[in-house]
């Protein structure tokens, strides 16, 4: 006889005292105030734990007893009383004087677009780095209170949850998601009913419901196709997985996130000024407002110029494999009707996405960066590979000299600071939270006593070491280990005797990050990790996607190692990696090491969360640590330039990064000397703080896209949606003109080059440029001087204009220059022309240049 059980969930009525429990539950700001879960921890630990860390469900569940000797508890109360005053405070500050002056607050809004959102583990919708990255910069933008609305994709199942099997493969588990119980609600039309767009795919409609999330003091509108009105097969699971499914689902969530998207705040009367593009999966949003432009009676062109002149884009891929690419097959049926609908022909829409790396495909970094005049990446070094990857885009102009720029990831430091540093600065550094952009102020954790330093750092590494314990044992217990093999392998994270130098690895494991690269030198490793007198403790974690077989291949062998009898013990590999694990491990471990693929690295900013806790970072020099080493603050691995054999590389670098632990890292730890810790360890861990909170923060990053891309966005975006479009649309038709008429132009020098002149001379150049039906007001012509030909830093380089002099007997024209050196010595000097208009959001935007 078949048995049926039913679920029954008995939910308490808040009393009155604590009903606000319910507005910090309903308000995203619980993923990065710590007081706010606190009061949750405190009602019930273990129910907290088992919820998973989500305040709504734990309201949901604690029992009636519970939250009535609460509201009874004089000590809680003062504690809920003054997280909701700091709570109310917190929303009810308006912006400061620095920020309005780039955005208005109450005219400006910017919208940012990303496929996944990272706030906290109780909003499943973000698979790692990007997702944490857009989360930060939401509570940012939050934090400085900009004018700001994310748009993104709620998904159903979201992300997938991994256990490691006993055989070392990774499963992947899928578990929907009650939205009920999430920090989201429907957003309501004017009809009283929730609110839906639409976006047409072939052959149908698709409805999209529009979710909101307060976050602080912004807004976050999510969308989800999981609805009755649509197709059951092929429709309402477009939302359901992050990156899941093939090809065909990734376009339709495209469409879903950049055309939904836009037409959700339309519906919603919210008129961004300026558009922030995310990674390429939102690309399409540019698609979508060109089409709105000429459906009132807009050129495509003039609508294009519109459109780009307030958008920024953010590429965070120096993979090529990691940009979304759609075969031309594809689009043509997803987007034959969009093509009329923008008046052009189908041709002319698919060269928005051509791409030099695959021909005839249509890849989506090109459409973002076609649709935007405002483009960066996330570190210096890392904004030079895009510069290259993306040259194509501007054909001839220099790498390092076209638009693409750069803006360095920061991490939000009040989510991922130990809740011991975050106690310790609200009692002895008060205004910490205000101090977030003054590398100045950080100087005072100098002035920390050493011993109080060591001992808050070993607390921290002891409540990581318990944390990793309890998930180890869960996992082995699960894989069926004996109670005597999961005591032996969690014995050096269970002793509470001695100390012992914790290295932490935990990031996506794809191949080019190179996580088994410490294994390469195996005989060396066991000597350095089983040493009695300087022993080492290695900790893994990580995902590779269901589809990634090389990342899932490193998963195995890590374990595969872990069980060896030489490193049981000594190699952990934690499965379920989430933000709650990752906010475990950048806290208490000694080491961060990153040893990504020079240079394909593009920022890293699990280093950074790590730096801001005390944790030292050893590094190849790539992404962030490029910038943020400074020989004092850690460690670093000189890499290897890309030409180099991969094996002979790894082989090096491996020898680097072992000799590294074995000569620097592990004597400096171990000298402990009268005081019984390392005070060289010490100095070097407060650097990590001191440099690492003020410069990598994400208060500092969006106030840079603040200042470079968002003011500036903002103001082009007025200037051409101004009077029905007239500078868009004139810009559209110079550069049409331009772009007619340019492989026909030419230079040739018309003066002798003199080798030397003496000091106090000029040198005249005179230049004739044959045109080719331009005019001298629609090109510049250059002079660079630099004191190394072959250099290419834009800023080294002095920049003279010529002026057009006169009108040659041939009717071409004469400009001329008078070049006056600043500098002594051997110099170098080029002539280059190229086309210019006062409302290029950049100089070289169009792409075109000549040297002479």
């Amino acid at each position: 006889m078949n048995e049926t059980t039913f679920s029954l969930e008995v939910r308490p009525n808040i009393p009155p005292r604590l009903e606000r429990l319910h507005d910090l539950a309903n308000n995203l700001l619980y993923s990065w105030e710590r007081r706010v879960r606190g009061l949750f921890y405190r009602l019930d630990q273990p129910l907290w734990e088992a919820c998973g860390h989500n305040p709504k469900l734990f309201l949901r569940r604690v029992s009636q007893e519970v939250l009535e000797q609460a509201a009874e508890d004089r000590a809680f109360m003062e504690d809920y009383n003054r997280t909701l005053s700091a709570f109310d405070t917190y929303l009810e500050e308006s912006p400061t004087d620095h920020i309005a002056s780039y955005l208005d607050p109450e005219r400006d809004l910017v919208a940012y677009f990303c496929a996944e959102f990272g706030f906290h583990e109780s909003l499943p919708i973000y698979s790692g780095g990007l997702g944490i990255l857009a989360g930060d910069h939401c509570k940012a933008a939050s934090d400085l209170c900009l004018p700001f609305v994310g748009v993104g994709l709620l998904y159903r199942q979201g992300y997938f949850d991994q256990t490691i099997d006993n055989q070392g493969r990774q499963v992947a588990h899928y578990h929907p998601t009650d939205f009920t119980t999430l920090a989201v609600r429907p957003c309501m039309g004017e009809d009283g009913g929730e609110l839906r767009v639409a976006v047409e795919l072939p052959g149908r409609t698709v409805l999209l419901r529009v979710w909101e999330a307060q976050a602080g003091r912004i807004r976050l509108y999510l969308l989800d196709s999981d609805l009755p009105e649509n197709s059951e097969a092929d429709d309402r699971s477009i939302t359901y997985q992050l990156y899941g499914g093939g090809t065909e689902t990734r376009i339709q969530q495209e469409i879903c996130l950049g055309i939904g998207g836009v037409r959700a705040l339309r519906a919603l009367g919210l008129a961004p000024t300026v558009w922030h593009i995310n990674e390429g999966h939102s690309a399409f949003q540019v698609v979508e407002r060109c089409r709105e432009l000429v459906a009132e009676g807009h050129a495509f062109d003039t609508a294009l110029e519109a459109v780009a002149g307030g958008t920024v884009f953010t590429t965070h891929t120096p993979v090529p494999a990691g940009h979304d690419i759609f075969e031309r097959e594809m689009m043509e049926t997803y987007f034959a009707g969009t093509a009329e609908a923008l008046g052009i022909d189908l041709a002319r829409f698919l060269a928005l996405g051509e791409n030099a790396v695959r021909n005839g495909a249509f890849n989506m970094t090109a459409l973002a960066l076609r649709g935007s005049r405002f483009h960066n990446g996330v570190s210096r070094i890392h904004g030079r590979v895009a510069s290259e990857m993306e040259a194509g885009i501007w054909p001839q102009i220099p790498p390092y000299e076209n638009p693409l720029r750069y803006v360095t990831n920061g991490i939000h430091v009040p989510t991922f600071l130990a809740r011991g540093w975050g106690n310790l600065f609200d009692i002895q550094l008060r205004q910490w939270r205000n101090e977030m952009l003054n590398e100045d102020f950080w100087q005072v954790l100098d002035e920390l006593p050493d011993h109080r330093y060591w001992s808050l750092r070993q607390s921290l590494k002891t409540e990581m070491l318990e944390g990793v314990a309890a998930r180890a044992e869960h996992q082995f217990r699960r894989n069926g280990l004996s109670a005597a093999m999961i005591k032996r392998i969690t014995r050096h994270v269970r002793q509470t005797e001695g100390d012992m130098l914790v290295i932490g690895f935990a990031r996506r494991f794809a191949t080019y990050k190179r996580a088994p690269l410490i294994f390469t030198h195996l005989e060396q490793l066991k000597e350095l990790l089983n040493d009695p007198e300087r022993p080492a403790l290695l900790i893994f974690a990580g995902k590779a996607h269901p589809r990634d077989e090389p990342g899932q291949a490193i998963i195995h062998h890590i374990h595969e190692l872990s069980l060896d009898p030489d490193f049981i013990g000594k190699i952990l590999l934690l499965e379920g990696y989430d933000m709650a694990l990752a906010r475990l491990l950048v806290t208490g471990v000694d080491v961060w090491l990153n040893n990504p693929e020079y240079p394909l690295e593009a920022c890293g900013t699990s280093g950074q969360k790590a730096g801001v806790n005390g944790v030292i970072n050893l590094s190849v020099l790539d992404g962030w640590w490029g910038e943020g080493y400074d020989g004092e603050n850690g460690w670093a691995i000189t890499p290897h330039e890309p030409g180099f054999d991969p094996h002979y590389r790894d082989h090096e670098e491996a020898r680097d990064l072992l000799n590294i632990l074995s000569e620097k890292v592990l004597p400096l730890y171990y000298d402990r000397g009268k005081q019984g810790y390392s005070t060289g360890w010490v100095r070097k861990s407060k650097a990590s703080m001191r440099t690492t909170i003020p410069r990598f923060n994400a208060q500092r990053m969006v106030m840079d896209y603040v200042r470079g891309f968002y003011g500036p966005a903002r103001d082009q975006n007025a200037r051409f949606m101004a009077d029905g479009l007239k500078a868009a649309k004139e810009l559209a038709e110079w550069k049409a003109r331009v772009l007619d008429c340019w492989d026909g132009v030419w230079m040739q020098r018309q003066d002798e080059a003199p080798a030397a002149i003496r000091h106090g001379e000029s040198l005249p150049i005179r230049v004739k440029a044959h045109l080719n039906g331009l005019s001298p007001e629609d090109v510049t012509v250059e002079c660079l001087v630099t004191t190394d030909p072959d250099g290419d830093d834009p800023e080294a380089m002095e920049r003279f204009a010529l002026t057009a002099a006169e009108v040659a007997e041939d009717g071409n024209h004469v400009f001329s220059l008078d070049l006056e050196p600043h500098l002594p010595g051997l110099q170098y000097y080029k002539l280059r022309i190229y086309p210019s208009h006062p409302a290029c959001s950049h100089p070289f935007e169009l792409g075109r240049m000549v040297w002479l």
